[in-house]
């Protein structure tokens, strides 16, 4: 292992580094959170922008976890920073956050190596962003748990299926893939490709999806793949993008929440 602990690379800028006052962002954002089913999910699909862009998207959805009995957070995201034709997990053992330090489960981590393709890799996750924002979102909804966090490159939906299979469990286990949408167009265009991106969604077709409509596309077309084998339900939750948040409509980035039930 290069190092035990992962430092944050992004907070004061994506989002707090006081730690206080990062508490209080992330409950102000699940406190205005609806909470619209009493089953919680199995898996979620989140944004992963700066808080004040895509924090309320992704509090609607962290609203809907019933937090007892989960142990494991299998978390993926797409790799902005490393080129990857690989899933890459890391090599500490340690994620820390403004608010405390986060456990890898590095038995799930190891089980999951022996993919052909699965790498570990330090340097695809140590400025990573998309993973990171997470965390005070799970750290304040779910306490104490596991983390196996996964960037993930260039690959097939078979290939992150297959992995999300090795790992999905039971009820101790919350699948979370971090995700913007469209980028940079103006309001109206961004509007119509996320409404496209969240149909194929919901219905759970991944050749539905554009590549260039969600940074995040291979993790989600895994997790679509691995849903349809398993038969289960999608519910969209929200959809905005930073043009109904905080930034002009010119130029938007897009945000949507899903929850997907078995």
């Amino acid at each position: 292992m290069s190092k035990m602990v992962r430092t944050p690379a992004v907070a004061g800028i994506f989002y707090p580094s006081d730690p206080d006052e990062l508490l209080l962002a992330v409950r102000g954002f699940l406190h205005r959170a609806e909470k619209t089913s009493f089953t919680s999910p199995k898996a979620l699909i989140v944004p992963h922008a700066g808080y004040i862009y895509s924090g309320a998207v992704a509090a609607s959805a962290y609203a809907q976890i019933e937090p007892e009995g989960i142990e494991r957070v299998v978390l993926l995201g797409p790799a902005h920073i490393l080129l990857l034709q690989a899933l890459a997990v890391p090599e500490t053992i340690t994620w820390g956050t403004p608010i405390g330090d986060v456990m890898i489960d590095f038995q799930a981590v190891e089980k999951i190596s022996t993919f052909p393709q699965v790498v570990f890799s330090e340097k695809a996750h140590q400025d990573e962003h998309s993973l990171e924002v997470q965390l005070p979102f799970l750290q304040e909804v779910l306490g104490k748990f596991k983390l196996v966090p996964m960037t993930v490159g260039d690959v097939s939906p078979e290939q992150v299926s297959g992995v999300l299979d090795a790992v999905w469990g039971g009820p101790e286990t919350l699948i979370v893939v971090s995700s913007d949408l469209s980028h940079y167009k103006s309001y109206e265009q961004a509007m119509q490709m996320d409404q496209k991106t969240a149909k194929a969604i919901v219905n759970l077709d991944f050749r539905g999806l554009d590549p260039e409509n969600a940074c995040g596309l291979s993790a989600i077309a895994g997790l679509i793949y691995q849903a349809r084998q398993r038969m289960m339900r999608v519910e969209l939750l929200d959809l905005r993008n930073s043009g109904d948040t905080a930034g002009e409509k010119d130029q938007v980035v897009g945000y949507g929440a899903f929850a997907f039930y078995e």
